[in-house]
């Protein structure tokens, strides 16, 4: 179910001249591809400049933490997102990469005075990731866009 409500919420807020970096896990790239894309168009119909949104890619989503701290050195940034795909196997890996890099993400919020949005989808299955990657349950990269949006409007 995509909510229209916050879109409405963010309307008339325009983020021209803030710097947003995406940080983007190529670990199930069809599904982060998706999310990366409504994140970008997102902050673009709200006044970001292609300029201004800087793009990191990092191997998987466990390299997200280090590639969110590493983008900040690119520019002074205002925000930035972390974008992956975590899918449940066969084995326990889910739980700790999906723990690590909650808490990674938490970790450099509390370190640094920019907001870190958290644009990980942690799915049981393939279908629940493209189903939440701009299928029937909506873009969480455009919902992550539009946090990010709200927290710029809210912090400066």
């Amino acid at each position: 179910m995509k909510n229209s409500s916050d879109k409405i919420r963010v309307n008339n807020h325009s983020i021209k001249g803030k710097k947003i970096g995406l940080v983007k896990s190529q670990w199930n790239i069809e599904i982060t591809e998706k999310l990366y894309n409504g994140c970008y168009q997102t902050l673009e119909s709200h006044g970001a400049k292609k300029k201004d949104i800087y793009t990191l890619e990092v191997p998987g989503s466990f390299e997200l933490i280090f590639g969110a701290k590493k983008i900040l050195n690119k520019a002074e940034l205002d925000a930035v997102i972390v974008i992956g795909s975590i899918i449940k196997g066969e084995t326990p890996h889910f739980d700790f990469i999906s723990n690590a890099v909650c808490h990674g993400i938490k970790d450099l919020n509390i370190l640094f005075d920019i907001p870190f949005i958290l644009c990980v989808l942690t799915d049981l299955n393939h279908q629940q990731a493209y189903d939440r990657s701009g299928g029937k349950m909506g873009n969480k990269g455009v919902d992550c866009a539009i946090a990010t949006i709200e927290l710029i409007k809210n912090i400066s």
